[in-house]
């Protein structure tokens, strides 16, 4: 699999010891502009959808969802969670570029279901400050997309709730299992 960057990933892509892969991604972008053209799109996704998805490297919603550049807003993060953040920019993707329904994947073998809130203390022991941010972990993945499904439903800042569907992508076969809400 190569990314729009032209990046090679898995062990292949692996980048060696005392190499900067910023500098790479730098040089692959300046051989993408090379041959960019401007598509002359507007900021409004063609398909008025906002995909929230977990930010795991392995993957790649485009493919996943048959997705191509302009057809949707992308938001990611650990665990495809949704955050009060989440909510902002749903909120936004709504009610300023005119989104109607939301996607939610979560995934299976998520690094979320191998942490607790415990790590929130690591950090504090180790750093002197408590973060103000809540790990969100869970044990239950299809119960998590639930939880996720149920905030952008009652959230008082989302317009267009109606359409708000959850699901869990499998890591292994990359097909998605669509999730009761109930």
């Amino acid at each position: 699999m190569t990314t729009s960057a032209a990046l090679p990933s898995g062990p292949e892509g692996a980048i060696p010891e005392g190499s900067d892969v910023t500098d790479r991604l730098v040089t692959a972008n300046e051989r993408y502009a090379e041959a960019f053209t401007d598509p002359g799109m507007d900021a409004r996704p063609v398909l008025r959808v906002a995909v929230v998805a977990c930010m795991d490297a392995r993957l790649d919603l485009h493919k996943a969802l048959g997705l191509q550049l302009g057809d949707c807003h992308t938001i990611r993060n650990a665990g495809g969670v949704v955050t009060d953040d989440v909510i902002r920019s749903l909120t936004i993707s709504q009610r300023k570029l005119g989104t109607r329904s939301v996607v939610l994947i979560h995934h299976t073998g998520c690094g979320l279901e191998a942490l607790t809130e415990d790590f929130r203390t690591e950090l504090e022991m180790e750093i002197g400050q408590r973060p103000a941010w809540a790990v969100e972990s869970f044990r239950d993945v299809d119960q998590d997309v639930r939880q996720s499904m149920q905030r952008v439903r009652t959230s008082p800042f989302l317009q267009h709730t109606d359409d708000v569907r959850g699901f869990v992508f499998d890591v292994r076969t990359g097909r998605l299992r669509e999730i009761d809400p109930a």
